[in-house]
């Protein structure tokens, strides 16, 4: 099997200049594609050529759905450097997600494109009925999250049909762990922010477990940056967020486990290790949810 290089082959159509230095990428989805990858090359029913093809556009096109995710939904007058972001975000997002149409069908590969295809319209489905929820306010944290795993998992699980009877539980199962991993420290991330983010497990967090009052302010959207800080350490969001990434990667482990001895596998317990890392590194993601908590 060749070395897995997705990353650096997605550098070709996500590292431009004029993004760099208007806007932010949300994260690359590494440990989800580098799964996809291995699965693809020992596990699929018919063996491509192509694997790395469509590990890389599946990957172009969940960080367009992932940047086109990130776009502000503020009213009223925004300045130039907020207007450009936006405006960047909103055509880099649309670049990701329509380069897998040309790359997939230069290379015959009509499968993959009715397959992603189909999934890009799942993943909308549960995006609107999420949105639906989150806006109506009813929704806990745990459903929250729940959801949005769900959301991280569902292209790459349109790959399922691909793949060997014998190690589509495994896929379904691993899938959801490192989904659920990377999840989790984008939460962490998201929740860092100085204000009160209705698409954070954070937010749905405190609404869940703050007093009265607390709550009310939230949804009355009246917390000013010093008040959400005070929130994120009252509650100890940055405390739960760290146990739930410790729960994904307990959950990993425990899978690899069970199915040690095959050299796929060894590979498999590579794509963890980023995680263990942060869940170990002072400073991280991972032990600023630590501290705040």
């Amino acid at each position: 099997m060749k070395p897995y290089r997705i990353p650096q082959l997605a550098k070709k159509y996500v590292d431009y200049d004029m993004i760099q230095t208007h806007t932010e990428l949300p994260p690359y989805p590494d440990a989800r594609v580098h799964l996809l990858y291995i699965f693809l090359n020992q596990g699929s029913r018919k063996p491509s050529v192509h694997t790395e093809l469509l590990a890389l556009v599946t990957s172009l096109v969940q960080i367009g759905i992932d940047t086109h995710e990130t776009i502000d939904t503020i009213q009223g007058k925004q300045n130039e450097g907020e207007m450009r972001s936006r405006q960047l975000k909103v055509l880099a997002g649309d670049y990701f997600s329509s380069r897998f149409y040309q790359l997939l069908s230069q290379k015959g590969q009509i499968e993959a494109v009715s397959t992603l295809s189909a999934a890009i319209c799942d993943v909308n489905i549960l995006k609107m009925n999420l949105y639906g929820k989150m806006k109506s306010l009813l929704l806990s944290a745990e459903e929250y999250l729940r959801q949005r795993v769900q959301l991280n998992m569902q292209l790459f699980l349109s790959f399922t049909p691909f793949l060997d009877d014998s190690l589509k539980e495994l896929w379904k199962s691993l899938l959801r762990g490192f989904s659920e991993c990377e999840t989790v420290v984008r939460e962490m991330q998201l929740s860092s922010g100085s204000e009160p983010f209705l698409y954070s497990y954070s937010f749905w967090h405190i609404l869940d477990v703050a007093s009265d009052e607390d709550k009310l302010a939230l949804k009355e959207n009246r917390v000013e940056p010093k008040d959400w800080k005070k929130m994120l350490l009252k509650y100890k969001a940055g405390e739960h967020l760290a146990d739930k990434l410790q729960q994904a990667v307990n959950s990993v482990q425990s899978i690899l486990k069970m199915v040690k001895g095959d050299g796929m596998f060894r590979e498999i317990g590579q794509v963890l290790d980023p995680f263990l890392r942060q869940l170990n590194t002072p400073g991280s993601a991972v032990g600023e949810g630590l501290a705040r908590g």
